[in-house]
Order: C-alpha cells, then structure tokens, then sequence
C-alpha cells in the first residue's frame, strides 16, 4: 500500500479529523514562506524579518514595518489551493472539526472552512490603536506610508508579532480541538515555533500524520509522514 492510500484509508476511517497547519499550506498559493529570508531581505533591509515583525520593532519602526508588511507578508490576490480546498471539502462532510493554523493569509476561509482558528491573526483585520475602528486589508494596503485612522490614530494589523502572546481563547479551543481529534493532520509546517508546537503533544488520537516537504521535530512518533507537497497529497485524496 502507497502513502496515499494509506492515507485515505485513514481518512475513511476517521471522523474527527483536525488539521495543524503552517507556512507551506500556502506556498502553493505563492505565498512565499517567511522564514526563506533570502538576500532580497537582506540586500533591501537592513534588519532580519524576525526583527521587523516584532512589536518593539512596530512601535519604533512604524513606517519600515509597513515598508516590510506590505510588500513581503500581504498577498491579497492569492487564491486558495487544493490543500485549502480538500479541508473545506473534509470539513463540509463531517469529517473534519477544525483547521488550526499559523497562517495569517484568510486562505482556509476563502476555501469554504468555517472553523479556523488563527493561531497569529489575520492580515484581513486590522484595527484603530487608538478608537478601535475596523479597517479592511485593502485600505492598509493602500495607504502610504503608515495606515492612519480617520480619528488620527495609526491602524495596527490583528496578527501576532514577535514578543506578543497568542490569544488564550484560541490556544484553548485549539488544545481542546486536538485532544478531542481521532486523527491529527500537521501540514506544511517544520513544527519549530513555540508555543503552537506544543500543542501536538495534546493528541492522544489513532493517526498522526505529517505531511511536510522538510523533515519536522514530529516525524519520529508519526503513524504516517509523507515529503511532499501538501496539496499535491490532499489532492489526491477523496471525501
């Protein structure tokens, strides 16, 4: 039996499947993964993308973080994948019961997912620092410069940056997600940030399975670990 039948036989066999997602999810939308900080980064500014994305670096920085923001981590034309659409499609026929992800691109929502917890947040909300007012993607995007509120204050995205906390509730509906789950799938992350990482070890299921072009920290206890490209696979299976 192949890998990909050996998934799908998984699959079958599941009900309350969950899936834990990162950055490879969406290169096949060609989204660039963040951490490939390639030369460009380097050639163009003069700190690491790690630097930039932090909140210290925002309430200092605020212009070059948006410099950064826009070009490098907001892709509003990017379209889901088969990936995104599989778990849409594994959702919608009950099979599966959450999509958590580390993902800030809206993508698994594009696709027809409805319960997606955002580990990171969101770069389709953002917010007023100052009155709280909501602003699209499309108006940050936009703006030069420094996205400003029409009350004056700066807009911020609703994404978690370096030095801030993830927000409890999610961390909580995601652990509770995985440890209800009788089949955990991780995708298209190396499983390096902490504390999301962590949370693998609240699966106590059948099958664990990871799909990731890279090998992960998690590879050693999986059922079933498949290098190739996670849409690729899913494409593959059927509901």
């Amino acid at each position: 039996m192949n890998s990909i039948e050996q998934l799908q036989q998984m699959i079958d066999t599941s009900s309350r499947i969950v899936f834990f997602g990162g950055a490879g999810v969406s290169t096949e939308s060609n989204i660039p993964d963040f951490r490939s900080a390639d030369g460009l980064y380097r050639q163009k500014y003069r700190y690491s993308p790690e630097e930039i994305v932090s909140h210290s670096f925002f309430m200092k920085n605020t212009e070059a973080f948006y410099d950064f923001y826009k070009e490098k981590m907001m892709f509003l034309d990017a379209k889901p994948n088969p990936a995104h659409l599989k778990l849409a499609e594994l959702e919608k026929a009950g099979k599966l019961t959450a999509v958590i992800t580390q993902n800030i691109d809206g993508l698994h929502q594009a696709a027809g997912s409805k319960n997606v917890l955002e580990l990171h947040g969101s770069i389709l909300r953002n917010y007023c620092m100052r009155c709280h007012k909501s602003y699209d993607a499309d108006y940050v995007k936009k703006a030069s410069g420094i996205p400003v509120c029409e009350c004056g204050g700066t807009i911020r995205p609703d994404v978690v940056l370096y030095e801030e906390g993830l927000d409890p509730s999610i961390i909580q509906k995601s652990i509770r997600a995985i440890s209800e789950a009788d089949m955990l799938i991780i995708g298209g992350t190396s499983l390096i940030v902490y504390p999301a990482a962590g949370f693998i070890d609240y699966f106590h299921g059948r099958h664990l399975v990871v799909i990731n072009k890279d090998a992960t920290a998690k590879d050693v206890r999986a059922d079933l670990t498949i290098h190739d490209p996670i849409g690729e696979v899913l494409e593959q299976i059927h509901v």
